[in-house]
């Protein structure tokens, strides 16, 4: 009998060649087939799902056998306690961006400070912005429209508010006296030809997203050039980007004239993400 717990454990056994961790993968399959949640398996492991239950776990677990990535097969993914819509059209957001959020958090910014997130994707980093400071006015800009319509779709589905949107190619969806507070982003860091970039999760999610140029660096360059014309005096800008990039990130913010100019670790103690201040005005300067 295809019970919950023996789909559990012929679910987990077929991902044991594909997944890291093929039990998780497979119970939240599972939960997702059943319309459950997880705790749900662990209360009812004896129970029967239908017959259709049972085709679309099994599809499921085939198009995970396949290296679909589980975000995109359940359409959402978990986000600083934020439940995000995801598809093809933007990266799966993951731990490490959560660093970033608790980076920028930290800055001594006013109640009602101006942020944009650059390359905002399904909107992971503005919206939980949003959701801890809602005095902040939030800008969220990305290339894809259909990456911004899902982002404006995870701001209305959680109600958060102060968050605008914007379609552009990086400062170009801004108007050009538009200026920030902060300027925050998950740009693409990834060099071209990189290996990993044929393994795992990253076969599936838009190139656009992952790759920028020879070295990886050609976004982040792009935008410390252009940074300062929409930050205030004493604005700060923050990346994240590759753990062996921190160097180069850094000597870029200090060729453009940013000061304090520091890097912070992830939870692996990889250098992870680097930002700088933009100097302030001088006394009597505007």
């Amino acid at each position: 009998m295809d019970r919950v717990r023996e789909l559990l454990q012929t679910g987990a056994l077929s991902l044991q060649q594909t997944s890291e961790q093929p039990l998780l993968d497979a119970q939240v399959l599972l939960a997702h087939a059943l319309g459950r949640d997880r705790a749900w398996l662990y209360a009812w492991p004896e129970h029967l799902p239908n017959a259709e239950q049972i085709r679309r776990f099994e599809h499921l677990i085939a198009a995970r056998v396949a290296g679909h990535p589980v975000a995109y097969l359940i359409g959402e993914r978990e986000f600083w306690s934020l439940t995000l819509q995801v598809d093809n059209h933007t990266l799966i957001p993951r731990p490490e961006s959560e660093r970033l959020v608790e980076t920028v958090l930290a800055l001594d910014l006013a109640d009602d400070a101006r942020v944009l997130d650059l390359g905002t994707g399904s909107g992971a980093i503005a919206l939980a912005l949003a959701s801890e400071r809602p005095g902040w006015q939030i800008t969220a800009s990305d290339i894809s429209p259909a990456a911004v319509a899902i982002a404006r779709s995870n701001a209305e589905r959680l109600r958060l508010q102060r968050v605008d949107f914007a379609v552009g190619d990086w400062f170009e969806a801004l108007h050009d006296d538009a200026v920030f507070d902060l300027i925050v982003s998950n740009p693409p860091y990834v060099a071209h030809g990189d290996p990993h970039l044929s393994r795992g999760d990253v076969r599936f999610e838009p190139p656009q997203a992952l790759v920028s140029g020879d070295d990886g660096l050609d976004a982040i360059r792009h935008i410390v050039a252009c940074a300062s014309g929409h930050l205030m005096p004493g604005g700060w800008l923050w990346f994240e980007h590759g753990h062996t990039q921190h160097n180069s990130v850094a000597a870029l913010l200090r060729a453009y004239g940013f000061i304090d100019v520091a890097t912070r670790a992830d939870l692996a103690g990889n250098p992870r993400d680097t930002g700088g201040r933009r100097p302030p005005s001088p006394p009597g300067m505007g």
